[in-house]
């Protein structure tokens, strides 16, 4: 792909993030690039978008189970990028204006103690355990930027973070990683179940997620670093929401997350 192809890309993309609006496709021939193509606009996109989001703060994993898997017809996990001003802390308002097309899902989420460099052979999930400091529960705040997503490749999801808008994560709390399969969560909107999951929906072990992750991004280039956050994906399927939705969820062992759409 040519670099005037990426600019370009991540350009549109960036524009209508900041300008609050829905794309129909990337602006190259043919849109469906490959996947390594495809994080290069997610690097560039991120370039764009420091100066009014702030800098890197943690990652994002998405269709890391089955529920997600079949909602987006994806059979692989695809990594985002989260900058830091789009990161709260245990609950949040956010202005409806500020969104295209919202959506919110249950996550477990870790955070990193120690970095996670290029490793021979890659990690496996007691290597990435092993670079967990603590875990916690969040909601991903997601957001369709696109006219109709299910028309679009899966390398422009990619290149667009993957729907990423914003994290909402509660606090840190310390657990072996080895054994987040065993939790369970659920999520509500407005007081009413929309969704329950457990840490074994994430490809079975959540500690495989991060382990796909921190190979994946050292392959890039760009290890995990120590304070770094990780959404490892879902445990239950992405449900929209509108102005005045108060969304709920708890991770038992994490603790609880809130956001209202305002």
């Amino acid at each position: 792909m040519q670099l005037s192809e990426i600019e370009a890309s991540a350009a549109a993309l960036a524009g209508a993030r900041q300008s609050v609006r829905s794309l129909e496709k990337l602006p190259v021939n043919p849109e469906s690039v490959s996947l390594a193509d495809a994080y290069a606009i997610q690097d560039r996109l991120h370039a764009l978008l420091e100066p009014d989001f702030g800098p890197l703060a943690g990652h994002k994993i998405g269709c890391t189970t089955k529920v997600m898997q079949e909602y987006l017809k994806i059979d692989h996990p695809c990594a985002g990028k989260v900058r830091a001003g789009t990161v709260h802390r245990q609950e949040a308002v956010v202005p409806r204006a500020s969104l295209v097309r919202p959506g919110v899902e249950c996550e477990i989420a870790v955070m990193l103690g120690s970095d996670m460099p290029h490793r021979d052979g890659g990690y496996d999930r007691a290597a990435a355990a092993g670079a967990v400091a603590e875990a916690m529960a969040g909601i991903e705040l997601v957001d369709e930027r696109w006219t109709d997503f299910t028309k679009r490749p899966t390398s422009s999801l990619i290149a667009d973070d993957f729907f990423n808008a914003a994290c909402i994560l509660g606090p840190g709390v310390a657990v072996d990683p080895l054994g987040m399969d065993a939790l369970t969560g659920w999520m509500k909107i407005n007081g009413e179940t929309v969704g329950e999951g457990s840490g074994a929906d994430i490809l079975g072990y959540p500690m495989d997620a991060l382990a796909w992750l921190a190979t994946e991004r050292a392959a890039q280039g760009q290890p995990l670093r120590s304070g770094e956050f990780v959404t490892l994906g879902s445990i239950v399927k992405t449900v929209w929401v509108e102005a005045g939705d108060r969304i709920e969820m708890e991770i038992d062992g994490l603790g609880r997350a809130s956001l209202v759409i305002q």
